[in-house]
């Protein structure tokens, strides 16, 4: 078990499987789901436990937590280049606060840092105007739009999509780490 990713506020540590009825409730939300890939509406405990038994080897999926309680969730998965695709929700009731960026600041640099990563990529549909934000804060450059299926809304909508290679720095990143 690799230990716990720590940032100013949040600890973002492994999924357990008493995570699941608050990761159900936070994900199974609409708007949640809607602006995801991979959530589908509705979400049931079922399901959560499914899916965190399916986790295909190298994917990384980890828990964020306030105060240690959950959240949202962020992760990757490794591309066949070499790369990784990072992805990244937060539950509505803690909208507003600052988590989605903060976590995904502390995923980016662990995958420059740790997992070695050289180029990250990552989307999001046009209409999540957040997430939006969290990339450009994050340092990614647009790439362009293609269509991605999303298991809540059932079809394929407009994302936009980023890449960012790894900044020279990640090696002092690694050094203090």
């Amino acid at each position: 078990m690799q230990k716990p990713i720590k940032t100013r506020r949040l600890v973002l540590r492994a999924l357990k499987d008493s995570d699941v009825p608050q990761l159900t409730r936070l994900a199974g939300d609409w708007d949640v789901a809607r602006m995801t890939a991979r959530i589908p509406y509705p979400y049931s405990e079922a399901m959560a436990r499914e899916w965190l038994a399916s986790l295909a080897p190298g994917e990384f999926v980890r828990a964020v937590t306030f105060g240690g309680t959950l959240v949202g969730a962020v992760g990757y998965v490794p591309n066949d280049d070499g790369s990784a695709e990072i992805g990244y929700w937060i539950g509505r009731p803690w909208w507003g606060r600052g988590f989605a960026s903060e976590a995904a600041r502390a995923l980016v640099r662990y995958c420059f840092t740790t997992a070695g990563f050289k180029r990250l990529t990552c989307c999001h549909f046009e209409d999540n105007l957040a997430s939006a934000r969290v990339v450009r804060k994050l340092g990614f450059r647009a790439k362009g739009v293609v269509e991605t299926w999303s298991d809540a809304r059932q079809g394929e909508y407009p994302a936009r999509t980023y890449e960012r290679a790894r900044p020279l720095r990640a090696v002092l990143w690694r050094i203090t780490a």
